[in-house]
């Protein structure tokens, strides 16, 4: 029997809240109900589990959340609501949260302690430290964190102390440099490059079990100052016009000798191209007009322009390959001259404009960054329905009565903020097109942000459905997992298959599994893993040995993911579970030994299925998935073969029923194989 035993200060200064026995997310709600209004809620160590409450934000009193060394999360994110107002100090070290840093953190503009160390959380650490300026301590060490690190870092102007040791972060740490460090750990994580030198000064420095770069670290390029030399140089721009100034100014002076004496060199180089073009201009001169007197109907110039052009690009055929590289870049025509047609071919095709001229049109719907503001109240929270590896996902509610789904891109997806680069991830989206496949409605591309619109599904994830059903979901019924199983295949066949090139999608799982009214699956993210490096999405209990292994993602692996899914669909089980026993915790490990056992296997069907499924479907679910999830890649079958078994599995089953179509209605429940898949 569960029970709380609690006393609260009046004061308003401290609660303290003893659990006996293991809580659900219901009793911790209820413990959040009794905490608003006072500014500590202190619980560490005293064995909860579940999750936090989904009511948190209404907390708006609260300064201090520890809850920490705890069993919170049972491998679930983070909830993205939690108390921003005036917290200062949160703390869920310890415990067994999965997924990324959430994005709620950047909302807490008073925050000064974040410990988040010691659980399972995994992918980039996104730009979310941009406006937390009182934050000192920041603790993320002993997760499974990717990436590089954030460039908000660098507004963190308060921070004393940081760790991330025992992660996989990847990249230079050079945005560390100028933050008012006096404690940091980089241990155990694949950094590179050199440590900066702002660095070094630290007292308790540990950068161990990295790949740092050795020797000398490289100068920084020509033209370039540290931030504060720009800085100084944009408010006294006198400095710039004097080339004389002397080593005491500090070495503000800007443009160094070597960078004087190219600038020389290169002048003296392009003098020396004109004087040597406009001689043969002279000497070429009478044998021309004639043809451009047959070009005239074709030009949009001035004849004398035209004349002054062509002697150029006919007169250095061969002889401008022959000349450095500083005269050959000067020597790139102007835009219009294309117009003439007095190039080659080869010329033209390697002007950057081909890549966009040669872009397929994108038949989707462009969106203001307007439009998508008032449709989502401004990306308000409270219409944040996800957030995955690419974004977050709001609710978009149109004047029209239209409800889409937006997702914001990550600046980790296009890490160069190229509108061309996100201009290509929109047309090769936009070409997917299957009843199994969430199909891109809209974009936008509007003042840097990178947005994309598709249809918003009520029924929400199949994740959702199976691990956060409450008294208002109906569980999943057998026809419907089969039914849910059999879609989804079949996008992933037209993925593989289908698709010239193929497409790997890399990140398929429940929670990527959209459900329409119909309970039909849609699968998202398709498409995107392309600009997401290899080994991002481990760690997740749906990565196939081998990429665990290697971090190398193939078609065969995307069956074994498939494969975890159907393990869901059947068990009603995550694909890891850190709450069950040890030998359960793995859902794959767990379960493949009784796949091909009946007694077992009847004891492994979800329990909300309350034995409603037929034994003979059942069996050959299993078979499937035996199949794909077989620790060898070269032994899974293709997708199209899966859904070849998946459809083999419906008409039998289809056939028994048309065979039972007239036997008594009454008949013993465990015989009514005809009621289902």
């Amino acid at each position: 029997m569960l029970w709380i035993v609690s006393h609260c200060d009046v004061s308003f200064s401290s609660i303290v809240i003893y659990f006996q026995a293991q809580f659900t997310a219901l009793c911790l709600s209820l413990m959040y109900s009794l905490c608003n209004g006072y500014h500590f809620s202190k619980l560490p160590g005293l064995g909860l589990s579940g999750n936090l409450g989904y009511n948190m934000n209404t907390m708006d009193s609260l300064v201090e959340l520890d809850m920490s060394q705890n069993s919170l999360g049972g491998g679930q994110q983070i909830q993205y609501n939690l108390p921003n107002k005036k917290l200062e100090r949160l703390n869920l070290a310890g415990n067994q949260f999965s997924g990324a840093v959430p994005y709620s953190i950047s909302t807490m503009p008073k925050l000064q302690y974040l410990n988040l160390n010691h659980n399972q959380l995994s992918g980039d650490i996104t730009d979310i430290f941009s406006n937390l300026p009182s934050l000192t301590t920041v603790d993320l060490s002993s997760n499974s964190l990717t990436g590089n690190l954030p460039q908000s870092f660098t507004s963190l102007s308060s921070l004393k102390t940081l760790y991330l040791q025992n992660n996989q972060l990847t990249g230079s740490i050079n945005v560390l440099a100028n933050l008012p460090l006096d404690d940091l750990n980089v241990a155990n994580n694949r950094f590179t490059g050199w440590i900066p030198n702002e660095l070094k000064k630290i007292n308790s420095l540990q950068t161990d079990g990295n790949s740092w770069s050795t020797g000398s670290a490289p100068p920084p390029p020509p033209f370039t100052a540290p931030p504060h030399s720009r800085s100084n140089r944009r408010k006294s721009p006198g400095q710039h016009s004097n080339g004389n100034n002397n080593s005491s100014s500090g070495g503000s002076s800007g443009i160094g000798a070597g960078a004087i004496a190219g600038i020389i060199v290169s002048v003296l180089v392009i003098g020396a191209v004109v004087a040597f073009f406009l001689i043969k201009r002279k000497q070429r001169k009478g044998a021309i007009p004639e043809l451009y007197e047959q070009r005239q109907p074709f030009n949009s110039f001035p004849s004398n322009e035209v004349k002054e052009m062509k002697p150029i690009q006919e007169a250095t055929t061969v002889e401008v390959e022959s000349l450095p590289s500083p005269a050959a870049v000067s020597l790139k025509p102007p835009p219009k001259i294309e117009r003439n047609q007095s190039f080659d071919d080869d010329d033209i095709a390697s002007k950057p404009v081909v890549k966009k001229s040669n872009a397929a049109p994108v038949k989707a719907t462009v969106y203001s960054v307007a439009d998508l503001q008032m449709a989502t109240d401004s990306f308000n929270m409270d219409n944040l329905i996800g957030e995955g590896t690419f974004g977050r996902v709001y609710r978009a509610q149109f004047s029209d009565t239209k409800v889409l789904a937006v997702k914001k891109l990550n600046s980790t997806v296009l890490p160069s903020q190229s509108s061309d680069d996100f201009y290509e991830l929109v047309s090769n989206i936009s070409k997917l097109h299957h009843p199994n496949l969430s199909e891109l409605v809209g974009y936008c591309m509007e003042h840097g942000q990178h947005l994309l619109v598709f249809d918003f599904y009520r029924n929400g994830s199949l994740h959702d459905m199976l691990h956060l059903s409450d008294e208002y979901n109906k569980p999943l019924s057998w026809n419907s997992r089969v039914k849910i199983a059999l879609g989804s295949a079949r996008a992933l066949e037209h993925l593989h298959e289908i698709c010239s090139p193929s497409i790997i999608h890399k990140n398929f799982k429940s929670s990527n599994i959209l459900l329409d009214t119909e309970l039909n699956p849609h699968i998202s993210d398709a498409g995107l893993s392309n600009f997401v490096p290899d080994a991002e999405f481990q760690g997740s209990g749906y990565g196939a040995p081998e990429v665990d292994m290697t971090g190398q993602y193939t078609l065969k692996s995307d069956v074994y993911s498939f494969g975890v899914v159907m393990l869901e669909l059947l068990t009603g089980r995550k694909p890891f579970d850190s709450s069950r026993p040890r030998s359960e915790q793995s859902l794959v490990r767990w379960a493949t030994p009784q796949l091909h056992d009946i007694d077992a296997l009847d004891r492994m069907v979800d329990p909300a299925l309350k034995g409603l499924y037929p034994a003979k479907s059942l069996s050959r679910f299993a078979d499937v998935v035996a199949l794909c999830v077989q620790p060898e890649p070269e032994f899974r079958p293709p997708m199209s073969e899966v859904v070849q078994a998946l459809v083999r599995l419906v008409q039998r089953a289809n056939m028994t029923r048309r065979m039972l179509d007239g036997e008594e209605a009454s008949r013993r429940p465990d015989d009514q194989d005809h009621e289902f898949v």
